[in-house]
């Protein structure tokens, strides 16, 4: 997961790179003789690479704008903080300025994605971000014994 514009600039120069680098070889490959099977085998590997820096750069850019997935039984909650602090735009240190810790606090929580995180903690980084958490439970109706 991208979670400073520093990893999404550095992500999106990797992409050209890394298309570059793929064409290059393609065409180094094909020069070779090598049949459709065999560059597919040879190439997967870098495309799927590729691909996956592709997927991050779009997911960052997703959260750019706001749009956060939906969680279920509170699934993904360390990566929504991350997100709506990449909404905000805070950074991690003006986030570690404002819960008054070490700004490598903060990137290291992030890092683990706030795994084990304490609901107090929850609250406190919550409300730093200046963000309101509202709660719908969806109970199931009660089974006859």
């Amino acid at each position: 997961m991208i979670r400073t514009d520093a990893e999404y600039e550095y992500a999106r120069a990797r992409i050209k790179d890394e298309k570059r680098a793929m064409d290059l070889e393609k065409s180094r490959l094909e020069a070779e003789g090598l049949t459709a099977q065999e560059l597919r085998r040879l190439l997967d590997p870098m495309e799927t690479f590729h691909i996956q820096f592709v997927e991050e750069v779009e997911a960052y850019e997703k959260l750019k704008r706001g749009e956060f997935d939906e969680l279920l039984n509170l699934q993904g909650f360390g990566p929504l903080l991350i997100g709506l602090r990449i909404y905000l735009g805070v950074s991690q240190r003006q986030l570690a300025e404002r819960l008054g810790v070490h700004e490598s606090q903060v990137s290291r929580d992030e890092r683990n994605d706030y795994h084990g995180i304490t609901l107090e903690r929850v609250t406190r980084i919550l409300d730093a971000l200046g963000v309101a958490l509202k709660t719908r439970v969806e109970v199931p109706a009660p089974t006859a014994a």
